[in-house]
């Protein structure tokens, strides 16, 4: 028997940058899915990728440093992740609704297109996941 999404699941997490940590560093577990629907046709959940998507925001500048990888599986999934993750409801508010929209995603062979096009949101938008100055900062 193969081991099942909750299995997944970190013991010990106390922020959202702290699971997205944990789920980046998963990316590459090519094991790190969950199979699902009809038998002879199973469908992926990849864990990892939909995870960072559902933590939003803190997981970008994360995803963006995994960018480099040379892994294209890796690479697939860290495009995947983003372009769940821009779906933020507040990072969409403060990009005017602009998120990372792949073409086409989980595609390896798409990986060179897909990082431009993450490239490009990154330079229109990073401003937007920057930390807030403080008083006197």
């Amino acid at each position: 028997m193969g081991a099942q999404a909750q299995d997944w699941v970190p013991p010990y997490l106390t922020s959202p940058e702290e699971e997205a940590a944990y789920y980046v560093s998963r990316l590459a577990d090519r094991r790190f899915v969950a199979r699902y629907g009809n038998p002879a046709q199973p469908q992926v959940r990849y864990i990892a990728a939909e995870r960072l998507g559902a933590i939003g925001a803190p997981a970008v500048p994360l995803l963006f440093a995994r960018l480099t990888t040379q892994d294209d599986y890796e690479k697939m999934l860290v495009l995947y992740a983003l372009q769940l993750a821009t779906q933020d409801p507040v990072l969409m508010a403060q990009t005017g609704s602009d998120y990372v929209r792949l073409e086409p995603a989980l595609d390896p062979a798409a990986n060179a297109s897909n990082q431009a096009i993450a490239q490009a949101w990154w330079g229109r938008h990073q401003h937007a996941l920057a930390p807030p100055i403080g008083p006197g900062g």
